[in-house]
């Protein structure tokens, strides 16, 4: 299956399990590789045979920005499940958010959460 990458993608947001972190807000950051049949679009040159990525960023950047979770794991799920319903060309998608301020006394570049969700009834 072709794939559609979307890398780095920076957001301010208020997730977390602490207070201190649905008060303040941190950095999150977001990769999202989109699964998605590119050959028509590839032969067409043609927009509309394909995804969109500033569509799928604005609803990335949307969840993110305004909605709160405690973990990352339901951020994810959500950023999944909204962009499979928004996006019928997509047949899978897998999503990685990193923390790089995560409330750990540590040194660390990010904490991160990655997980890969496909439409209902894809057989791949």
């Amino acid at each position: 299956m072709d794939k559609i990458l979307m890398k780095g993608l920076a957001f301010y947001g208020y997730h977390g399990v602490l207070e201190e972190e649905k008060r303040l807000g941190q950095r999150f950051f977001v990769d999202a590789i989109l699964y998605v049949d590119l050959e028509k679009a590839g032969r067409s040159d043609d927009l509309n045979c394909t995804v969109n990525y500033e569509e799928v960023y604005k609803v990335i950047e949307k969840i993110v920005i305004t909605e709160r979770y405690n973990l990352l794991e339901a951020l994810a799920e959500k950023i999944c499940e909204k962009v499979l319903d928004s996006f019928d060309i997509v047949q899978k998608i897998n999503i990685k958010i990193k923390k790089p301020g995560a409330p750990v006394a540590g040194i660390f570049d990010y904490f991160a959460v990655q997980i890969q969700r496909e439409r209902k009834g894809t057989d791949e």
